[in-house]
């Protein structure tokens, strides 16, 4: 899947030590406000570790993809297939545990085609529907999982560092 300006594909080891520097940026673009900056970088050196990515990636029920321009990593996703999603557990289901695009390339379709490869995985794998858990303060994050077709299902907790926030769970169901 390709745009004039970059392309997705499955990330590869090569690629994880800058998908670290991805990952932790775009984390904290999107979270320092909002959050206490303890907790953000408590988080970072919880879910953001080499290590961490590195044992993720070998997971086979996890796929992660990438949106490169030449060998500059403009943003990613992480999907889940059940049993390593972290709260539905449904086989019929894909998890999108993560969708993250670097400040600078939001509105220039990065988020799109992500979203796109989420869909076209899930349907080759022949699921039902896919779902994700965002946090209710993130009102942009929201929005673009409305305008993709998702809808608020529930909710769950969500522990962040010494704050219980509440993630909404947001579900798009496919043809």
């Amino acid at each position: 899947m390709n745009s004039p300006n970059f392309q997705i594909r499955l990330t590869e080891i090569s690629d994880i030590e800058r998908l670290v520097d991805v990952a932790r940026k775009s984390f904290l673009q999107a979270f320092t406000a909002g959050n206490k900056l303890e907790n953000v970088e408590a988080y970072l050196n919880e879910a953001f570790t080499l290590e961490k990515l590195e044992e993720e990636w070998r997971d086979p029920n996890s796929k992660f993809f990438i949106a490169i321009s030449g060998s500059e990593i403009l943003g990613y996703s992480k999907l889940n297939l059940n049993p390593a999603q972290t709260d539905i557990h449904d086989p019929e289901s894909l998890e999108i545990a993560r969708l993250y695009v670097l400040e600078e390339y939001l509105g220039k379709g990065v988020g799109d085609l992500l979203m796109e490869k989420a869909k076209e995985f899930a349907k080759q794998n022949q699921l039902t529907y896919l779902w994700l858990g965002v946090w209710e303060h993130n009102p942009r994050a929201i929005r673009f999982y409305e305008k993709k077709g998702f809808s608020i299902f529930g909710s769950h907790p969500f522990q962040f560092g010494d704050e219980l926030q509440n993630d909404f769970l947001m579900r798009f169901d496919l043809e």
